[in-house]
């Protein structure tokens, strides 16, 4: 951004000269809460509306510094624009248009909230923010921004972890089992119809009470297969409203699924969503999760390598967070979050979604909260999230929209009328701001919305960039979680189970004519002859887990809002 950069527009619409711009890539960074005194003296000299604004920003507790107040065209240093930390877990919305400094958005709060000992959770589409666990490299468009928002910027990096989803990429694997997975997030992996969805549904039903492990996803394909088969079509027939010919549609796309190499996602060891909660796992020398006073652990998951499969790791994301609010525990509100997860490019997720999986979005965000997790959902605008969902978002940091087309311009007036009633002319404001500036509300500390307050975002104290690619696969190969998850393992499960009882089966036919003179053996035919579900339903095993269904064991087939269970780790 040049010096000569209009500033954003002010309450009477106009634009104003900007006399400290920064780099259009800047956006916020952690910084010492200023006192009340010193507050109370800065407030005394502003515009009496911009005072108001900044009153409501005055927290006692510990809080998130964003920037400082733009009014009548100048920075007010003296009126900082912050968030609770209490309130990061009442969820947020990051939005705005491409290049207007989302991505640094977050890098500013992930940072602070890692300051004040909070695990973060962040996707890197783009592959630009493993600098965050880098410390920041002063220059003049750096100091020129902290000077004009009133920051004291020191360079600081975060302890962090790298993943990659399936292993695919620079990363320490991320995988999941397709049990734990689930029926729901599957099938919108897949891209199933609501049919498809409710009949794949009943296939993890019957693998659940038969007891057929699916760990990946040549187990969920045996077991469809086989429910196909000759042998199988008596067990098809006990799975109501399961046709044949919607179970072959379901194993088409999942052999196409698998043929274009997704099967590395699906299987074992299975991820520990725990570890992102940085409980001494993964802080290595950074000391993340070591103590009370220890910096929170930022896990950062690299995408670069599948960003052109958009539905699978938007999904996957979902499953993390499903995953997390089925293991927690209730905390209620507490003083700081658990944990805070950043939905990136979340507009993926919610496309083409069936009703199912969006009341199961609804649902996990209304409940998470009380689990002491946060999430927050970025993307372009406000009406790329479900209007259930966006109405559970307390906290907006709306970057610049641009109006270039009449559903440009209807976007922008939703998006204005998703605001408290505001001093500025918000639809002026939306499309004059700068990059590195949005416009903000927030919860305050009672629970209320605070003023909008149009502002100029703090300079990250991180690498804004990302680090060289020797320095992430050292951190990624150096971690102590790398050898946990590094390499795959094929266990025996349903896939094997069934291949076994199909050896089995024929071995008999073909010894069938020896024995058919033996009655005794003839009798006990047709109950060996029902195939592995009788067998497994039958052995002590397998009563002994229906008897432990409080137990850990238990748990394995009872699946949360959506259809995710979780096995044994």
């Amino acid at each position: 951004m040049s010096d000569s950069q209009p500033m954003p527009s002010t309450p009477d619409g106009g634009n104003h000269p900007n006399e400290s711009v920064s780099d259009p890539a800047l956006t916020p960074s952690a910084s010492s809460e200023p006192s009340a005194s010193s507050e109370s003296a800065a407030s005394a000299a502003l515009p009496p509306e911009a005072a108001a604004i900044a009153a409501g920003y005055a927290f006692e507790g510990p809080a998130l510094d964003l920037g400082a107040l733009l009014w009548d065209g100048q920075c007010l240093p003296g009126a900082q624009v912050r968030i609770p930390l209490p309130m990061l877990n009442r969820h947020g919305l990051v939005a705005g248009a491409t290049g207007t400094g989302k991505t640094k958005t977050l890098q500013l709060i992930a940072e602070q909230l890692s300051a004040q000992g909070v695990p973060v959770f962040l996707a890197d589409i783009k592959g630009d923010v493993s600098g965050i666990s880098a410390p920041g490299e002063a220059n003049d468009r750096v100091t020129g921004r902290a000077g004009d928002v009133g920051q004291e910027w020191v360079p600081r990096g975060c302890p962090s972890e790298f993943y990659a989803l399936g292993g695919i990429g620079t990363g320490i694997p991320v995988r999941a089992t397709i049990t734990s997975f689930g029926p729901v997030l599957l099938s919108k992996v897949l891209q199933l119809n609501q049919t498809q969805e409710q009949s794949l549904g009943l296939i993890f039903h019957y693998a659940d009470q038969k007891g057929l492990e699916l760990v990946d996803l040549k187990d969920l394909r045996a077991v469809v297969a086989f429910l196909t088969s000759d042998e199988g079509k008596p067990e098809l027939k006990t799975v109501g409203g399961l046709s044949t010919a919607t179970a072959g549609v379901i194993l088409r796309a999942l052999t196409a699924f698998e043929a274009q190499g997704m099967g590395d996602f699906f299987g074992e060891p299975e991820f520990d969503t725990r570890e992102l909660l940085g409980a001494g796992a993964g802080a290595g020398e950074s000391g993340a999760g070591a103590g009370p006073n220890a910096p929170g652990l930022v896990s950062v998951l690299e995408l670069p390598s599948v960003q052109d499969k958009p539905a699978l790791f938007s999904t996957f994301l979902m499953w993390l967070l499903a995953d997390l609010y089925h293991d927690l525990p209730e905390v209620g509100d507490v003083d700081k979050p658990k944990l805070v997860f950043f939905f990136d490019e979340a507009h993926l997720l919610f496309n083409g979604a069936s009703k199912a999986f969006l009341e199961s979005i609804t649902q996990t965000v209304r409940l998470i909260r009380s689990k002491g997790v946060g999430v927050f959902f970025v993307t372009q605008t406000p009406k790329d999230v479900p209007a259930d969902v966006l109405a559970q978002l307390g906290n907006r940091v709306q970057h610049a929209l641009r109006a270039f087309t009449p559903e440009d311009e209807k976007a922008l007036k939703a998006t204005v009328r998703t605001f408290p009633n505001s001093a500025y002319d918000l639809e002026e404001t939306l499309t004059g701001i700068g990059t590195g500036e949005a416009v903000v509300t927030v919860l305050s500390e009672k629970g209320a919305p605070t003023p909008v307050a149009v502002t100029r975002l703090r300079a990250p104290q991180s690498l804004m960039g990302p680090i060289p690619a020797a320095d992430l696969e050292r951190a990624v190969r150096d971690s102590p979680l790398y050898g946990r998850y590094a390499e795959a393992v094929d266990r025996e499960s349903a896939y094997e189970r069934l291949s076994a009882r199909e050896a089995e089966r024929a071995a008999a036919s073909a010894s069938a004519p020896a024995e058919a003179p033996r009655p005794a053996k003839q009798k006990a035919a047709p109950k060996e002859s029902g195939g592995v579900v009788e067998q497994v339903m039958g052995s002590g095993m397998f009563k002994s887990l229906l008897r432990s269904m409080g137990t850990q064991i238990g748990r394995e087939i009872s699946r949360s809002v959506f259809g995710t269970a979780k096995r044994r780790r």
